[in-house]
């Protein structure tokens, strides 16, 4: 349960991040905040990505498929 709660607030964090490196892109002359806004962001993103790795290795998330439709 617990990495489902990280998960969540990594995603979260995300967000946040993107919109607020939009916020500095719309009303900063100098790009300097939202370049370091950005590589935030795309860091979290990578350790996002290996905790959702993490967790269908180990079992706490289960993922599931397309339910499958029967031809007639």
């Amino acid at each position: 349960m617990l990495i489902k709660a990280i998960i969540v607030i990594a995603m979260l964090v995300v967000v946040f991040s993107l919109f607020r490196s939009l916020f500095f892109l719309s009303t900063e002359k100098d790009s300097k905040k939202t370049v370091n806004n950005l590589q935030w962001r795309i860091g979290l993103s990578i350790i996002l990505f290996i905790l959702i790795i993490v967790g269908i290795y180990t079992g706490v998330i289960e993922p599931h498929g397309l339910p499958t439709v029967k031809p007639e």
